[in-house]
């Protein structure tokens, strides 16, 4: 039996409480029931007692499968360092003139890194009078990607490019 604490929670003989609001290992209410009767059940079906909260009285405890409340908890202390670290920028770069399957190359490869929560900069090279050509193109790829992303910013047009930013929704 996992007696140790599981990366902060309070798990089988650390709960204190003499009663506690127990879970079945289906999702199932079993109501308020004592403490060394949780425990006990927890032995018998070869699972850990684990408490989700400590702020109501009884505390809610779940039986829980062996290593999965480890499992759980070390997931979610994986997505929190995830979503600390910085939004990743990639660049596709585009010309004014693309082909049809060009664009619905770059569309798709747009998508792919939005779905999996980068930022994506737009950026188009130009030359001499494409700028109107080019702002046409990067508003046409922002309506097409509206389902994935939005706007960070506004299309910037300066004198051999034209950018914009989407973040993924």
């Amino acid at each position: 039996m996992a007696e140790g604490a599981v990366i902060g929670m309070i798990v089988n003989e650390q709960i204190k409480a003499s009663e506690v609001w127990l879970t079945g290992i289906n999702g199932e209410d079993l109501g308020i029931v004592s403490r060394d009767e949780a425990l006990a059940l927890a032995r018998e079906h070869k699972v850990d007692l684990v408490c989700t909260s400590l702020m109501s009285s009884p505390p809610p405890c779940k039986l829980i499968s062996r290593g999965a409340a480890k499992q759980d908890a070390s997931a979610q202390k994986r997505e929190e360092r995830k979503k600390d670290q910085p939004l990743k920028a990639k660049e596709i770069r585009l010309t004014p003139h693309i082909e049809d399957h060009d664009y619905d190359t770059k569309l798709r490869q747009c998508e792919k890194l939005l779905a999996s929560g980068n930022a994506v900069d737009l950026v188009v090279k130009i030359g001499g009078k494409e700028g109107a050509k080019a702002k046409e193109l990067l508003e046409q790829l922002v309506k097409d990607l509206s389902g994935s992303g939005k706007k960070e910013t506004g299309i910037q047009l300066s004198g051999k490019q034209a950018a914009v930013r989407l973040l993924p929704l």
